[in-house]
């Protein structure tokens, strides 16, 4: 069982219904308990980071999170969940993360500009490319270049690049997807990216059922 771990932030029914889609067996809890029993975990997340940041301890979520990441079992961070899994945020204040990825948060700056010259709006709203040299479980059948759609106005500054495994461009280079061991991030939304998304939460639900492989 994969549980989704609800506290309180929005979104959570459109990615239980596309794990479910792919056939993975996932539960939305808002038990912190229920994740000692499942199998993998995944942290989804929309709006502010410090919101999330606040629900997630709220909810008394953040010890089980990080004893579930010590225990090895597959996490996956969706959106703002990938963010949350780095040291803090800059978004609105100074907020801590769960501190599993050593990294901060921070805005898009407000002067990037496309290859053609044109001003970029922020946040980044809308679909863009993935770009990773294919070696990661994680994007097993999602070729290089395949579009993801994002809603975002901040992104992570990974310190470590071991931990970035796919890159996207919108006025900089930045880590789109993330992986440290059995802990993964995807800086976009999965269950709104047709079937590019739908193919990486297959992937993971192959991690999860092989966990001890991992």
């Amino acid at each position: 069982m994969i549980a989704i771990v609800d506290y309180g932030i929005g979104n959570l029914r459109s990615v239980e219904k596309a794990f479910q889609q792919v056939g993975g067996d996932v539960r939305l809890t808002a038990d912190p308990a229920a994740l000692a029993a499942a199998q993998g975990v995944v942290v989804p997340g929309v709006g502010a980071f410090g919101a999330c940041a606040r629900g997630l301890r709220r909810g008394s979520f953040e010890q089980p999170l990080l004893e579930a990441a010590r225990a090895g079992k597959p996490l996956l961070g969706i959106c703002v969940g990938m963010q949350l899994l780095f040291d803090s945020s800059q978004e609105m204040g100074e907020h801590a993360g769960l501190g599993l990825l050593p990294g901060q948060v921070l805005r898009f700056p407000d002067d990037m500009a496309d290859l053609a010259g044109q001003r970029l709006k922020v946040p980044q709203i809308g679909w863009n490319q993935l770009w990773h040299d294919g070696s990661d479980p994680l994007l097993a059948g999602v070729p290089s270049g395949s579009f993801a759609y994002f809603v975002h106005s901040y992104y992570c500054a990974a310190a470590d690049e071991a931990d970035v495994i796919a890159w996207t461009d919108y006025g900089i280079n930045y880590p789109s997807v993330v992986r440290r061991g059995n802990l993964w991030g995807v800086q976009f939304h999965p269950e709104k990216s047709q079937a590019v998304g739908l193919q990486i939460l297959r992937n993971f639900v192959d991690l999860v059922q092989r966990s001890g492989a991992v």
